[in-house]
């Protein structure tokens, strides 16, 4: 399959007075396995059907190869959608389903036996193309679905949500296979999900949608280092937040707050004094019993821990500083020493782990 740069340029649509899309401008690489994460309402699956054809913005246009699409409709589109509920017919075989686009194509009958068989064997499913969709399991109807997508050979393939009807570790196990399909294609793929650990773990690129604007482009390293504001670092991972005013020290640049006190942040990238929040996230934060001797690259604070939570490979603990709280995730292994709730503790904070965000 050829690849092909897909562009949105200014989109916007709303359905009455509720603004979906807000002048929204993206490039997708020729290639990308591309994710648009956010939460319920953000506006990414609205953007996935301006691509696909299904929803019209009021302003905008959408390029695919460099053509402008925006007036096509969605069957001349030569664009590929996986649905979230796969939208299987119930009554057609798995090699029936794969066809029925061919098929709508007009395409010679032994052309569309090749093809169908091709693709069965492309998503392990070669063995299993007499059966109905009620004798698959979830993760195979998924592949089905991505068969009959893929048999059109599409310039673009959408991905709606597919995993979402999966339990948890069938989800994991499909979506490295997923990624390794696209990679074998090499077709361009924008995938809509609300899971960030499924848009971290396969996408070369993310877009992340709050109320139809996009919050930041970048790679997963990229917004779960350096998210660019609140929501990014809230919703991509989870991170501590402290509000206060920054300002040049001799050392290096201070922090000031309520919560915190006065914190020298050595090593932190130089920012314009005035006010900020800063961000850090769970696993950068040390705990040490309260008479431990301090490791002088750190910055200390004491606390008290209120709870503590087993997540099998951690131990994420909250800890009371103040009248504040500060998440510390702790790795767990054999016979690891556990901090119980009430123990006094110290937090080792590493500055240059500490991100600044506009207040």
């Amino acid at each position: 399959m050829a690849k092909v740069k897909v562009e949105f340029r200014n989109i916007a649509l709303a359905y009455g007075k509720t603004q979906v899309l807000r002048d929204i401008d993206l490039v997708i690489e020729p290639g990308e396995f591309f994710a648009l994460l956010g939460p319920s309402g953000s506006g990414k699956s609205t953007l996935l059907r301006v691509l696909a054809g299904f929803a019209r913005p009021q302003a905008g246009r959408v390029l695919v190869d460099g053509a402008d699409i925006s007036g096509v409709p969605p069957w001349q589109r030569d664009i590929g959608m996986v649905f979230q509920n796969y939208a299987l017919w119930p009554h057609m075989t798995v090699a029936q389903n794969v066809a029925f686009g061919l098929e709508e194509r007009r395409l010679p009958k032994n052309v569309i036996e090749q093809k169908v068989a091709a693709v069965l064997e492309l998503v392990g499913l070669k063995e299993l193309s007499s059966r109905r969709p009620s004798q698959l399991s979830g993760g195979q109807q998924q592949r089905v679905a991505l068969a009959r997508t893929i048999a059109i050979e599409p310039k673009v393939l959408l991905l709606d949500e597919p995993l979402s009807n999966l339990d948890a570790k069938l989800r994991v196990h499909m979506r490295v296979e997923l990624l390794a399909l696209q990679r074998k294609l090499g077709v361009t793929t924008i995938f809509v999900t609300h899971d960030q650990e499924e848009a971290l773990s396969i996408s070369d690129r993310v877009a992340v949608l709050e109320a139809g604007v996009i919050q930041q482009v970048g790679t997963p390293v990229e917004l779960f280092d350096h998210p660019v504001n609140r929501f990014i670092a809230n919703f991509v991972g989870t991170a501590n937040m402290f509000a206060g005013t920054l300002r040049p020290g001799a050392d290096g640049m201070v922090f000031e707050s309520a919560a915190l006190g006065t914190l020298l942040l050595r090593g932190a990238p130089a920012a314009p004094a005035g006010a900020v929040e800063i961000a850090f996230r769970p696993h950068v934060v040390t705990l040490v019993e309260a008479g431990a001797a301090p490791d002088g690259g750190l910055i200390w604070l004491k606390g008290t821990v209120a709870a503590r939570e087993f997540l099998g490979e951690f131990i994420r603990y909250v800890v009371t500083v103040g009248t504040n709280e500060i998440v510390a995730d702790q790795a767990h292994y054999t016979d690891a020493r556990k901090f119980a709730p009430g123990e006094a503790v110290n937090l080792g904070i590493q500055p240059e782990q500490i991100r600044l965000l506009p207040a």
